[in-house]
């Protein structure tokens, strides 16, 4: 079979076998959500082999969206690390045919700590299957393996209905993106709805700032000490009056006039489009980019009541991946 006809056999085997799982949602997925949802302790999900990295990536998702989650190898389970579970705790044991020794060996242990069991099986009435309190059936009618012995359709399977059992958890959790960030701080999600002005922005002493009734060439002085190639105009009350920048100074260069002994009011431009320090990061930077008629790469920040409170400048948006 040529190489193409053979990944797209793949394909559609274990597509099918996933849009297969909708016909046998029933009554017990529900048992299984509403079993999790009830538990005032964490899911324990385990699994041996092939099952077992479904099984730790299902827990991730978990833990990531809302409910508490942790894996188990079943190897160190039945050598100590059963430790962990508590009696208010719920288990998630994947095992295609529900008679894999490793995870057979810890229903003892589970019953006699308490914690309610669901599985995941290819075998309602395997040993696994009828020791558990929820029986999740992933059946599938052969694995796209052409020798029929490497899991592959039915770890696919599982894994959706992992996945699947994930997301009602965090419907029925109210999880929203804001949660989410909180959990992932580190990626481009959590720099969107975490970080704000506040965290970014050039204040307090390095804020480049420069009193109306100076000179561009004062100004100038102040552009290069803070090297931000802009500088907020204030008021005697140190409300922001105008912004200038380095592309204003070039345009006065390009007048051929004395223009360092203009005064700076004569620069600037006058209310410039400002943000709170309380604003997303992320926000500064669409009001950059949609700025007409051109772009922007400098935003001053203000107070509420109009007073200067720094500077935000678009590459140190970009360095927090911020996009």
């Amino acid at each position: 079979m040529k190489i193409l006809e053979r990944a797209s056999q793949v394909l559609q085997e274990e597509s099918k076998a996933v849009l297969d799982l909708i016909e046998t949602l029933d009554h017990r997925f529900v048992e299984a959500v509403e079993l999790i949802l009830a538990a005032k302790g964490r899911v324990v999900c385990t699994g041996m082999g092939k099952s077992g990295h479904i099984a730790r990536k299902i827990s991730a998702t978990l833990a990531s969206t809302g409910t508490p989650a942790l894996f188990l190898h079943p190897g160190e389970g039945v050598h100590g690390d059963l430790g962990m579970v508590t009696s208010d705790d719920v288990v998630l044991a994947f095992s295609n045919s529900g008679e894999t020794s490793e995870v057979v060996s810890l229903l003892p242990s589970l019953r006699r700590i308490g914690a309610k069991l669901i599985s995941v099986v290819g075998n309602q009435s395997s040993t696994l299957g009828r020791n558990s309190d929820v029986t999740l059936l992933v059946e599938v009618e052969k694995e796209a393996c052409p020798l029929g012995l490497a899991p592959t359709t039915s770890t696919t399977a599982a894994l959706a209905l992992g996945d699947a059992l994930a997301v009602c958890l965090l419907d029925q959790h109210q999880f929203t993106p804001e949660n989410f960030a909180i959990f992932h701080p580190g990626g481009s999600l959590g720099c969107k709805l975490l970080l704000t002005v506040e965290n970014i922005m050039h204040g307090e002493e390095d804020n480049p700032v420069i009193h109306r009734t100076a000179t561009v060439k004062d100004a100038l002085f102040v552009m290069t000490n803070k090297g931000l190639g802009a500088a907020n105009v204030i008021d005697e009350e140190g409300n922001l009056v105008g912004l200038v920048t380095d592309g204003d100074i070039r345009r006065g260069l390009d007048s051929g006039s004395n223009f360092l002994v203009w005064p700076i009011e004569d620069m600037m431009t006058k209310a410039p489009r400002t943000i709170t320090k309380d604003k997303l990061a992320a926000e500064a930077l669409h009001m950059m980019e949609k700025h007409q008629p051109r772009p922007i790469t400098v935003l001053p920040v203000v107070s509420h009541d109009g007073k200067s409170l720094g500077l935000v400048h678009i590459t140190d948006l970009l360095r927090r991946g911020i996009v």
